[in-house]
């Protein structure tokens, strides 16, 4: 993308949040990565987001996030909108990679910083910096995971601030997405940050959803969405109840621990998770493999196992 005009004309449907697959050790595997990206997009996802919360751009460094970037746009090219999470807690890794990822054409998602105690007016004035230094905008991702849940109100003056072209909502309470759709749809881009419960947010207005499950189920997730997308809400309420008992799992025991562990049964590049989160252990992939296995019996999941 080449600029803001193009990011908010882009920045809709739904976008798988790409896993950052790990060798035993640690390393990148770039390789399997690209793997992964094409699958989507050959699937016929609307975008992807890279080095997000299940990207695990945590355990990360800035040289490594940088990296991970320019591979990801060489890969993708301009075939379909990227988001690249800028976010971090050092003001100063933020800035850098924030105008990093709107030079290389993709879209910046910045958090809120996760300092102690930082106040809504900081908050305000932290984006208002970010956001001149990218040429394509930024994308506020509002990330409860990470221990700060921006309110409305506060979303609401994010919302003026020149270069914001969308909102990615991690805070599902119904009345906060009542109040997010009905004040700022239209204003610009609102993504629900959850594949575990997007039917609401979706059905309210918002533009678009990314995925993070979509890795391991990329199937039933599309199609549970295409469907709603069309209109048809009692077929995607019918997909979404089935793979409810995945969800359950992934409630339990962790993204992104999960998603990889569903992938790697699948022959898909999901790989290992950094430390300091830790793979799945033997019993729980047992389980993981049960469900994949039900999915599979099912035709309308499209879900198939190697």
């Amino acid at each position: 993308m080449k600029d803001i005009s193009e990011s908010q004309a882009r920045l809709k449907g739904i976008f798988n949040i790409t896993v950052t697959p790990f060798t035993a050790s640690g390393e990148f595997d770039f390789a399997g990565l690209s793997r992964n990206i094409e699958r989507v997009i050959g699937l016929g996802y609307d975008g992807i987001l890279i080095g997000g919360t299940y990207g695990e751009f945590p355990a990360m460094t800035a040289d490594e996030r940088a990296t991970l970037f320019r591979h990801v746009m060489e890969v993708v090219g301009d075939r379909v909108p990227v988001m690249l999470c800028s976010a971090g807690s050092d003001a100063r890794v933020v800035r850098d990679l924030t105008q990093l990822a709107g030079d290389l054409g993709g879209l910046p998602m910045v958090t809120p910083p996760f300092v102690s105690e930082v106040t809504d007016a900081q908050i305000i004035s932290f984006f208002k910096q970010m956001a001149p230094l990218s040429r394509t905008g930024i994308l506020v991702y509002n990330a409860p995971g990470i221990g700060i849940t921006l309110p409305p109100v506060v979303l609401e003056q994010l919302a003026d601030i020149g270069g914001v072209v969308g909102i990615k909502q991690g805070d599902l309470n119904p009345t906060a997405i009542d109040q997010i759709a009905n004040r700022l749809g239209g204003r610009l881009r609102l993504f629900c940050a959850s594949d575990l419960a997007f039917l609401g947010p979706m059905m309210c207005g918002f533009d678009g959803i990314s995925t993070t499950n979509s890795g391991a189920l990329p199937e039933i997730i599309l199609a549970t969405y295409r469907a709603l997308e069309s209109g048809d809400a009692n077929t995607a309420r019918e997909l979404h109840r089935l793979w409810y008992p995945y969800r359950a799992l992934a409630r339990r025991y962790g993204q992104p621990q999960l998603v990889k562990a569903a992938m790697n049964l699948r022959g898909f590049d999901g790989h290992h998770v950094r430390a300091p989160l830790i793979d799945l252990e033997p019993g729980i992939i047992s389980l993981v493999e049960q469900e994949l296995q039900r999915l599979a019996a099912d035709p309308r999941s499209g879900v198939t196992l190697k």
